[in-house]
């Protein structure tokens, strides 16, 4: 099945989970904000999403950093 992870096409197992997809590309959900089709997903979510056709999926990631003063 086709989904897209951000803004790439790609192809995975039917029915699969979404929290195996974030096993799969050795994402933490400690580490990361899930977009599916355009909602935010809580972390309690994760484990009840299977993706369907055509999904798109956002990993956003936290990044530490600012400017010193």
């Amino acid at each position: 099945m086709r989904i897209k992870v951000n803004g790439k096409l790609e192809e995975v197992e039917d029915n699969m989970r979404l929290l195996d997809l974030l096993k799969e590309k050795n994402i933490r959900i400690e580490a990361v904000v899930v977009e599916l089709n355009g909602k935010i997903l809580e972390k309690a979510e994760l484990k009840d999403v299977v993706l369907k056709e055509g999904d798109e999926i956002e990993f956003l990631y936290y990044m530490g950093g600012g400017t010193e003063l």
